[in-house]
């Protein structure tokens, strides 16, 4: 079947996308998508890579033969040719004029890594509660910026200043995800980047029916935010965390699946300085 050429929405940005065997809702998505795209597949065996290729020629497809997580976005960051790269899931996209949206004011504020999007969450276009945590942000902005500042991001509605993403590292091979934002952000803030909330720059996110259960999530999330605080937070902190998710059934799963990677993360560690901890520390009370 014929396509008509992708519109390029503007010329600064590639969107990167990963994905694992959810090729329904991928080939459902691909076509919203106003920019060139990467798909990074995580080994999918669902025919993922073959029904894209087909069905979408002009997508750059990177077959990966195993599943690395979040990783797979940061290939694609490295892949892309633009100095800005939008995040988006297998089941989400940006809104038509939203790419251009966040580009500018990324070209506009030089110190930002980040310009955070608003999701809107299925047909109805519900908001994602994320979004009023953000709306929230007590952060202080860079100077002459009216915008709210961030401390933390969701990958699947940032657009990132690809330079700023790829010299902290992007996303690492220990958390892998999901919460594989938390270090990545407390990386930048800490090197003098700021993340910006964008709010009319709209993301679209319809949830795939092919989803993980609420419990299996939780003990996923819990496992990222204890790598995560080895390799960056105080040992205090680390072991409040440790505390705090043994407190549940999903939290004891995830500490647990948590333990195969402990030494990795020490390897990794560096402690976030005491003015950023602060900061994360206001603006998770605002």
């Amino acid at each position: 079947m014929h396509r008509p050429s992708r519109v390029v929405e503007d010329d600064r940005v590639t969107v990167v996308v990963m994905s694992r065997d959810r090729r329904d809702a991928l080939l459902a998505s691909l076509a919203h998508h106003r920019a060139p795209v990467v798909l990074v597949d995580n080994g999918s065996t669902d025919g993922t890579v073959a029904a894209v290729r087909a069905a979408f020629p002009d997508v750059d497809v990177v077959a990966l033969d195993r599943n690395l997580g979040a990783v797979a976005r940061t290939l694609g960051v490295r892949r892309a040719r633009t100095p800005f790269v939008a995040f988006a899931d297998d089941d989400s996209w940006w809104a038509p004029g939203a790419l251009r949206t966040a580009a500018d004011v990324l070209a506009s504020v030089p110190s930002a890594a980040v310009a955070h999007g608003r999701v809107l969450l299925g047909a109805e276009e519900r908001p994602d509660p994320f979004d009023a945590v953000l709306a929230a942000s007590a952060v202080p902005p860079p100077p002459g910026v009216e915008r709210r500042a961030l401390v933390g991001f969701m990958a699947c509605a940032s657009m990132v200043r690809a330079e700023a993403f790829l010299a902290v590292g992007g996303f690492d091979p220990v958390v892998r995800f999901p919460g594989e934002e938390e270090r990545v952000a407390l990386d930048l803030v800490a090197a003098g980047w700021a993340l910006l909330y964008v709010p009319e720059a709209l993301v679209h996110h319809h949830p795939s029916p092919v989803r993980h259960g609420p419990d299996e999530r939780a003990a996923a999330v819990v496992r990222s935010a204890v790598l995560t605080a080895v390799m960056r937070l105080p040992w205090r902190q680390v072991v409040g965390r440790v505390l705090r998710a043994a407190r549940s059934a999903p939290g004891r799963r995830g500490l647990r699946a948590a333990v195969p990677d402990l030494v990795a993360a020490w390897r990794r560690r560096s402690v976030t300085p005491a003015a950023v901890r602060r900061l994360v520390g206001s603006a998770a009370r605002s």
